[in-house]
């Protein structure tokens, strides 16, 4: 634990203090292996009844995950943190580790696409019931409400569309019920955003965005209090959802670097933004960090900043709006967001084969949507992509 009064430009670098003590070493050592001896019977005995214990095999911990556990969560103000290996790796996890057989969830009719089939197709084979609201309006969570609701899942801002749920107000009305909550955090990352400070239970992020920051990882992280990352960390043993050592130390070089990443993708977007809102060629741009996005209030009272994602709508139909993206040069058009280089996509060709008509509709994703992940390029040199790009449609 570090001084409560250090920034987290600090924290990123020292929160994981202990280890380089013990190891020696300034950058940190990579533990490329399965499994760990014990000296005698007696200290195999304890590491083998340790849960979370790093140095015993590494489906259950490891020295690098510890060091990423350490600096999340400092980040995100919460006891104790969980790796994954995957960002839905986290999810799923908790999800599954938190709700049974006759149990009530509610969740939003925005959420990430995987997210969502697990709410509409994967819960219900267990005997659990989803209910999803519109998160725009809070009062539609607590309406929604049943003697059996365990857990209510929110995602803010929301991939793709960027609609904002307010963290408060839910937590308010779930905490009079003994309802847990779990926040999808990654659309904003602990630099930007603390669901935790509002009093989530469980925060989840797929690392392989922000936290990782270099496209070059996938993997995820489960924040909480001691108590559900014990409960959490039993399923996931189970499940065997494990961060590589590899991926694991790629991904504490990524945190060392996340705040002045974050800081600058932050200005970028919110430029990049505001020049979109100037075009003609641009129906609609979202983005929480505008004045005309229907949350901007609630953005900013949860937010220290609103992230690199910009969705907009071409002024043209399907074809024009993949015409669009892959005419852009600089930016690359490929899933994934939150790292260095700029990455778009056409958000109906993505998400389409993965849900259905129905869940399109109830997604909000219209044909002429583009998903912009703005990354660290020069914000002049990203205004002249789009400009050329727009000539194509």
């Amino acid at each position: 634990m570090v001084d409560k009064n250090i920034n987290k430009e600090t924290v990123v670098l020292h929160a994981d203090g202990e280890w380089k003590q013990k190891e020696g070493t300034v950058a940190p050592a990579i533990y490329y292996t399965a499994t760990f001896s014990a000296n005698d019977p007696t200290e195999f005995a304890e590491m083998a009844g340790t849960p979370r214990h790093g140095n015993y095999y590494t489906r259950y911990g490891n020295p690098v995950h510890d060091r990423v556990i350490s600096i999340m969560a400092e980040l995100e103000g919460t006891e104790t943190a969980l790796v994954s290996s995957s960002g839905m790796g986290a999810i799923a996890t908790t999800l599954l580790s938190l709700v049974s057989a006759g149990d009530h969830v509610i969740a939003q009719t925005r959420h990430y696409m995987s997210t969502t089939k697990i709410m509409d197709e994967m819960l219900p084979r267990f005997g659990v019931e989803t209910t999803v609201v519109e998160q725009a309006d809070v009062k539609n969570f607590e309406e929604a409400i049943r003697p059996n609701t365990k857990l209510i899942m929110i995602e803010t801002p929301v991939n793709p569309t960027l609609v904002v749920t307010d963290i408060e107000a839910v937590v308010e009305f779930a905490k009079k019920h003994g309802i847990l909550v779990v926040a999808d955090n990654t659309f904003a990352s602990p630099i930007n955003q603390r669901p935790h400070d509002f009093g989530v239970d469980v925060i989840v992020h797929s690392a392989t965005k922000y936290l990782g920051g270099h496209h070059d990882i996938t993997a995820g992280v489960i924040c909480t209090s001691n108590e559900l990352a014990e409960k959490i960390w039993d399923t996931h043993t189970s499940l065997g959802s494990v961060l590589s050592p590899m991926d694991a130390w790629l991904l504490l070089r990524g945190l060392r670097t996340l705040p002045v990443r974050m800081e600058r993708i932050n200005e970028n977007a919110l430029r990049l933004a505001k020049f979109l809102e100037q075009l003609p060629q641009i129906e609609n741009v979202y983005y929480p960090g505008l004045e005309s996005h229907p949350q901007h209030g609630i953005a900013k009272k949860q937010m220290k900043g609103f992230g690199a994602v910009i969705a907009f709508a071409i002024k043209g139909d399907y074809a024009a709006t993949q015409r669009f993206v892959s005419s852009l040069k600089l930016t690359t058009n490929a899933v994934s967001l939150g790292g260095v280089e700029s990455l778009a996509v056409h958000t109906a060709s993505m998400w389409e084969g993965a849900l259905n008509e129905e869940q399109m509709k109830t997604a909000g994703i219209p044909v002429n949507f583009v998903r912009f992940s703005v990354g660290l390029e020069h914000i002049e040199d990203l205004k002249a992509d789009v400009l050329q790009a727009l000539k194509s449609i």
